[in-house]
């Protein structure tokens, strides 16, 4: 089992294991809070993630739709055209994103792979050049069981609704979720 710590989080590449990975656009993530620090590392990161969707600090650009279009197709192709992973359930919020893949290759290059592509194609239509678009850091975690598989999944697929921007999960056309009259990419059809 692969074991890297480019920057500031370790990351391990499991075999056989599906991974829960969260990245944010750069200049999104909030100041921890003291009292996050006794917290174990996941209940940290639930914390972070709710301060982010309650009082989002920072860039927003995924909620334009034609932005939130360059990150969905990015993981589209990531998985169809390059083969990197099983896409099993996706979510992009307003300025961080969550998938859980089985991946086929490195998380690291899956991550290099999704990034440049979407980070490209959306600073197009931003008009930005030369500035960061995504935070170099992710979050990942090796699911464990089946349990945590469901558990992870429907964590995704809800957080448009926890953070108060859809009343169903099926309303959000950024996510996984199957929706009546959308493609998956969220376009209309």
């Amino acid at each position: 089992m692969p074991f890297y710590k480019p920057r500031g989080l370790p990351h391990w590449d499991p075999e056989d294991a599906a991974l829960f990975v969260t990245w944010r656009l750069y200049g999104s993530l909030p100041a921890p809070e003291p009292e996050w620090e006794v917290l174990p590392p996941g209940k940290q990161f639930v914390q972070m993630d709710q301060a982010l969707e309650r009082n989002p600090k920072g860039p927003q650009w995924l909620a334009k739709p034609a932005v939130a279009q360059c990150v969905a197709a990015a993981l589209h192709y990531g998985e169809t055209e390059l083969h990197l992973y099983q896409l099993h359930a996706w979510v992009i919020m307003s300025n961080h994103v969550h998938i859980l893949i089985s991946p086929r290759a490195l998380l690291a290059r899956i991550m290099h792979s999704i990034k440049t592509f979407s980070a490209r194609e959306a600073n197009r239509v931003l008009g930005r050049t030369g500035q960061p678009f995504w935070q170099q850091e992710s979050y990942d975690r090796w699911v464990r069981n089946a349990q945590e598989f469901d558990k992870i999944v429907r964590y995704i697929e809800e957080n448009p609704v926890k953070a108060g921007l859809v009343e169903n999960p099926q309303d959000w056309p950024w996510s996984s979720v199957p929706k009546v009259g959308r493609e998956a990419d969220g376009t209309r059809l």
